[in-house]
């Protein structure tokens, strides 16, 4: 019934005297007592001053009930259902006695939700029909409007909706006072000046600056907002071990992972470590431009260097002055931003400044910290500058900047040009950064990274001749210039100049080879700097050994500390280079020479021809052809980079030598040159100016190298990608699994040329990395897939052409392949549950296999269509045309070796269009007479091809084959005496193909003489 409907049969001035009587009459004053006048105290049919009992109730129900259905018009309800009808509404009134709310609670409520709570609070209307129902819920609904119009009239109504209001509004009051008390409203001049403060920060903080580098064409600085790199910090957390043997949980450290700009994501207190250039202070950098530019924070960058040089640590109304911002805060503004707890305080560089004053910053830091809780803190710090859990008493998480994976390298390498707008030098250093281990070894770091951007690219997209120009370069930047352009001084009193660095470095590097290790103790580290410091004059006089490692440890940015007591060199690369430089000056070409068969000493040996004189170089290259191995001879050609001066008899050896071994020529010589080591990989040409022959020699070199060095194996074959020779193309696609899935499929797969080629999915990462590439249309997939899961990883099911399904028992019925419209070629191999090949013929199907010896071929006789047909198990009945499809062109038929066990090649006959057929013989069933003249009645038969017992196919039955121009033994070739028959049976015999021939092929020759001999 419609609501107007109903409001009309149950007008207001007749329901709502009756509703009153519900409710005692109320008397003068607010109503108000120690508790809430709850609705329960107000109904007249409850208490101790009842005026209505439940029975009267029920009445004024009946009355309401009648009022609706005596009036004229439509009833609202069948009625035999009127009895039930006025119980439920009695009883819904009812229900007001059990509201726990008074009148001014229920009005603010309103009718329509006092209902819903009536409706709750009363019997279900079981039994009734939907009319009754709806009928009850638009009466209690009126009901309730009527009931709340009354209570509004009430005459302590008014007075109590005032005391209520009043109550609520003193609360209000309080709170805002509270909350103005903690949190200090900032005047006009506050807002103001952070709408100039924080653009100022954006734009103060927004670049990266290179520190040390002489470039004539490459700018010191770089837009930050396009080259950050977001790079992951890790560090220990301590968390609850359900396992823990005990019955309480003990507590453990688990290492984390994450993003390190996220580090004050949820925690606002963080000790950031990280190795020189690592990235701390650009990540402070980052943070502070976020920070403004969201307007989420208001951040100040402090770097301590400044701080400390200023003398006393200052107060927050400081902070700006201290750095030198020109801006002038309002008085109070830094403390009222803290205060309000919306500050974001990052301070850098805990181990630029000496160690006397740490503890003093360690007071400062945490004294700000207690007297403006929650806000974000962070601090950065080289690793060794303080020990472990420094400020983990004082609720600080310490991260730390872990090292630049491949993937960050290629990212920066990305937005680096970029930013310098020279995307054209971007490629061609990727692929020395892949090649070249080395090199890579030394990209770890944004500082190192952006070095070798900046050299790449002043060279016009070549790496210097020799990398120990890109060495000696980042030994400057890192020993001397970086801290002096950025106004450092000595830390802890003890100041190196970069030939003493250099000179203590290349010792402690020196003793590393020496061992064949990459780490020593902290103890035998201090005795070679111990032994070392008399002879160097600007490092005497400066504190003992211990101090001047500590020096190296903290500002060299090339000796780290990874755990108490041990030290290594942050690139293996450094320690290479300098043991070469110290083996060299102290004349150790012996020693040199005799560890050139370890490959741990491949760069240290390259570098040594590096910093070695002329003289030097050619004996120590000539030590290596000495040895007459692939190994060598590559490595003295890897070597003649860095020669810049040498004999020219010296080097035009070394190429020759070489020359032998690359680029490889054939398989097995690819095979052989792989044995030489990833060395061999900087070292392969191509694709321009070899032949196709010398590039598919290549490309399997670099292939059996990618699973010793990827990075370096995919660069070179990433060279080949467009190459057009198939043989090339066909090694490119079947080397897939050696490589990361979806770097492979992106940066070669994608770019091949299609033609001729077939690709191999064995995985699922495979078959995902399918959706990322333009549509293969020859696809193999192998394992358990059905249909629907084949669809799924195939991006345009209507481009694919071919299907070779292998190993697959989940495939189904064939009717689902036709979601593929454009196939024409499907293999089923091992596919023992595939049922359904008469849906195959709504395909233009044109070549089927099924190498299944269970295979159910019912159904093939319908695919009309086929060209090439392959069956390996038994053909059911007495005749081939029995199964196979009699009225199909086939040109080309192979029959297993049970195929024919029940037919024979009855029938065969049927095919007059075959070309070519491959008969494989059980011992089961052997040819005979009858079977070869089935052959013998094929008009076009040019290929034959014979696999199985030579006995079985009853050569002495073979009638004269004139058309057969090329025959093929796919097993075991027959006897001699078997040959020569067969040799008056093909007169027209061009080609003959031998499997392992048990004698040489001049004796084919013999028999065949107007024949081609192959074997396989």
């Amino acid at each position: 019934m419609d609501p107007t409907v109903l409001g009309g049969k149950l007008a207001s001035a007749l329901v709502a005297p009756l509703l009153k009587k519900l409710f005692r009459a109320d008397g003068p004053g607010a109503g108000l007592v120690d508790k809430p006048v709850r609705l329960s105290a107000l109904v007249s049919f409850r208490g101790e001053k009842r005026t209505l009992d439940e029975r009267d109730v029920h009445k004024l129900a009946e009355r309401i009930v009648a009022q609706a259905v005596d009036s004229p018009g439509e009833p609202p309800f069948p009625q035999d259902e009127r009895i039930a009808v006025t119980d439920t509404l009695a009883r819904r009134l009812l229900s007001l006695g059990d509201l726990d709310m008074d009148d001014v609670q229920a009005v603010r409520l309103g009718h329509r939700e006092l209902a819903r709570e009536l409706h709750g609070a009363g019997p279900a209307p079981d039994g009734l029909s939907a009319d009754a129902c709806h009928f009850l819920d638009y009466a209690t609904e009126w009901a309730c409007l009527n009931i709340l119009e009354f209570f509004t009239r009430r005459s302590t109504f008014v007075a109590r909706t005032l005391v209520e209001q009043t109550r609520a509004q003193t609360e209000l009051i309080a709170k805002v006072d509270e909350l103005i008390t903690r949190t200090p409203r900032p005047d006009g001049r506050d807002a103001a000046f952070e709408r100039r403060y924080l653009p100022y920060v954006a734009d103060r903080h927004n670049h990266i600056t290179i520190y040390g580098i002489d470039l004539r064409d490459s700018p010191d600085r770089w837009p930050l907002e396009v080259a950050y790199l977001s790079l992951e910090a890790t560090g220990g957390e301590r968390s609850a071990v359900p396992e823990a043997p005990s019955a309480e949980h003990a507590a453990t450290a688990v290492a984390v992972r994450l993003p390190a700009e996220e580090a004050l994501g949820s925690h606002d207190r963080v000790l950031l470590r990280g190795d020189a250039g690592s990235g701390k202070t650009t990540l402070v950098q980052w943070l502070a431009v976020t920070a403004a530019r969201d307007a989420a924070r208001v951040p100040f960058v402090l770097p301590l260097r400044t701080l400390v040089r200023a003398g006393a640590l200052p107060a927050p109304g400081a902070f700006l002055t201290a750095v030198g911002c020109p801006l002038t805060p309002p008085e109070g503004w830094a403390e009222r931003v803290l205060t309000s707890r919306r500050g974001l305080v990052l301070v850098d560089g805990l181990d630029e400044i000496p160690a006397a004053d740490r503890r003093h910053t360690r007071d400062w830091l945490l004294a700000l910290i207690h007297a403006y809780p929650g806000n974000h803190w962070l601090l950065t710090s080289r690793p060794t500058a303080v020990r472990p859990d420094w400020l983990a008493a004082e609720g600080f998480r310490e991260l730390t900047l872990t090292p630049m994976r491949r993937a960050d390298v290629t990212t920066f390498v990305h937005r680096w040009h970029a930013a310098a707008q020279a995307p054209e030098y971007e490629t061609q250093l990727l692929d020395a950064l892949r090649t070249k281990r080395d090199l890579a070894r030394l990209a770890t770091n944004p500082l190192m990274c952006g070095l070798i951007c900046a050299l790449h690219r002043e060279r016009r997209g070549y790496l210097p001749t020799g990398r120990k120009e890109l060495y000696d370069a980042a030994l400057g930047m890192l020993l001397a210039r970086r801290d002096r352009e950025r106004g450092m001084g000595s830390v802890d009193g003890v100041e190196l100049g970069e030939e003493a660095q250099l000179e203590l470095l290349q010792r402690l590097a020196y003793a590393l080879v020496l061992s064949g290790r990459t780490e020593m103790d902290l103890e035998t580290a201090e005795g070679i700097v111990a032994r070392c410091l008399p002879a160097i004059a600007p490092a005497s006089g400066q504190g003992d050994a211990a101090a001047a490692l500590r020096t190296l440890l903290l500002r060299s940015g090339l000796l780290r500390q990874p755990a108490e007591g041990v030290v290594h060199f942050v690139h293996r690369t450094f320690q290479d280079y300098l043991g070469a430089r110290y083996a060299v000056e102290e004349g150790h070409l012996d020693v040199l020479a005799g560890h050139a068969g370890d490959s741990l000493w491949e760069d240290v040996i390259r570098m040594a021809v590096a910093h070695a004189r002329p003289g030097e170089r050619a004996t120590l290259l000539r030590r290596l052809l000495a040895e007459d191995t692939p190994r060598l001879t590559l490595l003295a050609l890897a070597s003649l980079e860095h020669a810049v001066a040498l004999d020219p008899a010296v080097r035009a050896e070394v190429e020759a030598r070489a020359g032998a071994l690359i680029p490889p020529r054939t398989t097995e010589e690819a095979k052989a040159l792989a044995k030489a080591g990833p060395l061999v990989l900087e070292l392969l040409p191509g694709p321009e100016g070899i032949t196709a022959e010398e590039a598919h020699g290549v490309t399997v070199t670099a292939s059996l190298l990618g699973a010793e060095e990827e990075e370096g194996a995919l660069a070179v074959l990433r060279r080949f990608r467009e190459h057009p020779d198939l043989d090339v193309r066909r090694q490119l696609v079947g080397t897939w699994s050696r490589f990361d899935t979806r770097a492979y499929a992106v940066e070669v797969l994608d770019h091949l040329k299609r033609d001729g080629l077939a690709l191999l999915c064995e995985s699922a990462e495979q078959r995902a990395a399918l959706r990322l590439m333009r549509p293969w249309r020859r696809l193999r997939l192998d394992g358990p897939l059905t249909a629907a899961e084949l669809l799924d990883c195939v991006p345009d099911p209507a481009e694919v052409r071919h299907l070779d399904l292998r190993n697959n028992p989940a495939l189904g019925h064939l009717g689902e392949l036709l979601a593929f419209p454009s196939l024409a070629g499907l293999w089923l191999q091992r596919c023992p549950d595939a049922v359904g090949l008469s849906r195959l013929a709504e395909l233009p199907l044109t070549d089927l296999v099924v190498f299944d010896r269970g295979a159910d071929l019912t159904g093939l006789g319908a695919l009309r269509q086929l060209t090439q047909l392959s069956i390996d198990g038994g053909v059911p009945g007495d005749c081939l045309a029995d199964t196979l499809p009699a009225e199909a062109p086939l040109r080309s038929l192979f029959l297993g070796m049970d195929a024919t066990d029940s037919t024979g090649l009855r029938g065969l006959s049927r095919w007059p269009t075959l070309k070519s057929l491959a008969l494989g013989v059980s011992d089961r069933r052997p040819l005979g007479a009858e079977d070869w003249s089935e052959v013998a009645a094929l008009p076009a038969l040019t290929a034959l091809s014979l696999y199985g017992r030579p006995e079985g196919f009853a050569h002495e039955t073979v009638p004269e084959l004139p058309g057969i121009q090329e025959l093929r033994f796919l097993t075991d070739p027959p006897p001699a005496e078997s040959l020569r028959f067969l040799a008056s049976r093909l007169p027209g015999l061009r080609t003959l193909t031998v499997t392992k021939p048990e004698q040489s092929l001049d004796s084919y020759a013999e028999v065949f003489p107007t024949a081609e001999i192959i074997g396989l």
